[in-house]
């Protein structure tokens, strides 16, 4: 029987006051302190070192001293929303991302590189190439992986996560050729001529994700490729610690299957699961989780389990989201649902009626509305003021739809990580209605409290970054997406990667803000993202990140 190692090892945890030259809080009045004790992982006293060491005193306790000097500590960061597995995955794989490589001939020579150092055989993966970030706006082609090898696997996967490229070889091992059909929820891409491209998406990808991969009724993509456990393991370890490195103390695993959850209950097991996960289970397990009796959070301070994931459709990306009349960039497009809407009703009514919140992905306006609809139709069956369903990315949703989410506590997780890599794109995808792509400003003016996640690995886990864009709405080509009043202020952003996040994941009694009584979970910074200017933010690095009390990770 497996022996997990206990998480809460409080007694070996000093007691401490910490001192920097500003601790903004995040807590209901935003404070900002400039000492906290702590003592066992929780905060015991917070505010100046004097009252700090008064509180020492009375607990009986003789803490040792912490000068952060002219540092500044925020909260430690929520991302609501990120895929570590698959993140751990891609730090094995190729950067082929815009820092990396600007035109197709660099990404090959970047995937020659690598398959020079491989093993025959294996296959090269590269990751994080957006089409219209290159000189030749247009994905590669299989013939172009060609270059790379033909005798293996080649496989470029797209910045959304949803899709991508692969080799010749790749198509033909698998059995596809220019006669085969599309699989229902997916496509292999062809040539004015018919031929295929290499280029592939959504439930295409099955070539290289087997049975477990997308299917339209499978609720939704799982576009992790399968390793050796042990292999997921390392992969796991490696993506948590650059989780840290960012700042990021808790998590909210947006895609759990049965792997997943055995990889954090392997890593846990090794006493190496450092910061804090909630789990939501891919909607396909809903039955498994309603017969196992999981109708709430459910775990311990470190693992637990959150909530039920489902997709209404595909990414804005990979110009897969849903619209029926087509892209304005391509109009034979009209990317997918993955649910009939009376059947994704069915699923939310159901998850609703246990007390389970529910995380939807969706992007397009026709895609909110069905989620939308289906909430309030759920709520209307058994009412319930704290649900916390959320929607996930929530691209492009009407002013009638933001409206709507705000009446029924509806809680948008968006990524401003995703406009600031590629926000010029969904313009050309879909015209201007794209220049509001996650307008966290009318959710602001509408009373819907927004979350920032980085849904990584579509964008790396940097808050700072995510922050920035959130203020400035400025992309990383310099591009500003829509007017001022999309954007919001600097603690508005942090209070979203922080307070809000907790709040998402159902965790703002013991997480979120620094406040007595909760997890001494924060981030030290060099500077103060409250002060700085907007576009300097992102220039703010992260020097230390602590969980319970405790350093893991120094700069």
């Amino acid at each position: 029987m497996r022996k997990l190692t206990p998480f809460d090892r409080s007694a070996q945890k000093a007691a401490r006051v910490l001192t920097a030259r500003a601790i903004h809080t995040a807590d209901a009045g935003n404070t900002t302190a400039t000492a906290m004790l702590t003592d066992r992982g929780r905060i015991l006293a917070i505010g100046s070192v004097d009252q700090c060491e008064a509180a020492a005193d009375r607990a009986g306790l003789a803490p040792e001293r912490v000068d952060l000097g002219a540092s500044v500590v925020v909260p430690g960061f929520i991302d609501a929303h990120a895929h570590p597995l698959m993140f751990g995955q891609l730090m094995t794989w190729v950067d082929c991302g815009p820092e990396k490589a600007g035109s197709i001939p660099e990404i090959v020579a970047l995937l020659q590189a690598a398959a020079a150092e491989t093993p025959a055989g294996r296959p090269v993966r590269g990751y994080g190439y957006e089409q219209r970030n290159l000189a030749e706006k247009r994905h590669p082609t299989r013939f172009e992986l060609d270059e790379v090898a033909s005798d293996r696997e080649v496989y470029l996967m797209n910045a959304s996560g949803h899709g991508g490229v692969v080799n010749s070889h790749t198509l033909s091992v698998n059995g596809v050729d220019r006669d085969t059909p599309n699989p229902e929820g997916g496509e292999f891409f062809r040539d004015a001529e018919g031929e295929l491209t290499g280029e592939l998406s959504d439930a295409a990808c099955n070539i290289l994700t087997g049975v477990h991969g997308v299917k339209i009724g499978h609720h939704g993509p799982n576009f992790h490729l399968a390793d050796e456990p042990e292999e997921h393991l390392r992969q796991l370890d490696a993506a948590t610690q650059r989780f840290l490195a960012g700042g990021v103390t808790s998590i909210g695993d947006a895609q759990v299957t049965r792997r997943e959850f055995d990889m954090y209950l392997r890593l846990a097991e090794a006493g190496r699961l450092e910061l804090r996960v909630s789990m939501y289970l891919l909607s396909h397990l809903l039955d498994e989780a309603l017969e196992m009796g999981l109708v709430g959070q459910f775990g311990n301070a470190h693992l637990s389990f959150a909530g039920i994931k489902l997709y209404a459709d595909g990414t804005l990306g990979g110009w897969t989201a849903y619209f029926p009349d087509g892209y304005v960039g391509d109009p034979c497009r009209t990317g997918q649902l993955y649910h009939e809407p009376a059947e994704y009703t069915a699923l939310i009514s159901k998850a609703h009626a246990a007390g389970l919140q529910t995380a939807t992905h969706a992007q397009s306006p026709t895609a909110i509305e069905m989620v939308v609809s289906a909430i309030e139709a759920a709520l209307a069956e058994r009412p319930d003021a704290d649900a916390r369903h959320r929607i996930e990315h929530c691209g492009l949703p009407t002013p009638e739809q933001i409206e709507r989410m705000a009446a029924s506590g509806i809680r948008p997780v968006n990524q401003t990580q995703h406009y600031f890599n590629w926000g010029e794109g969904v313009e050309e995808a879909i015209g201007t209605p794209g220049e509001r792509f996650n307008p966290l400003g009318e959710f602001e003016r509408a009373g819907v409290p927004f979350t920032i996640s980085s849904d990584a690995p579509v964008a790396e886990p940097i808050p700072l970054e995510a922050i920035q864009t959130a203020v400035t709405r400025v992309t990383r080509r310099g591009h500003k997406l829509g007017p001022d009043d999309l954007r919001v202020s600097a603690l508005a952003a942090l209070r979203a990667h922080t307070i809000e996040g907790a709040v998402s994941i159902g965790r703002e009694d013991d997480l979120g803000s620094l406040e007595v009584g909760k997890y001494a979970d924060f981030a030290v910074l060099s500077d103060d993202p409250l002060a700085v200017a907007g576009e300097d933010i992102a220039a703010i690095t992260v020097r230390e990140t602590w969980v319970d009390g405790e350093r893991r990770y120094r700069a």
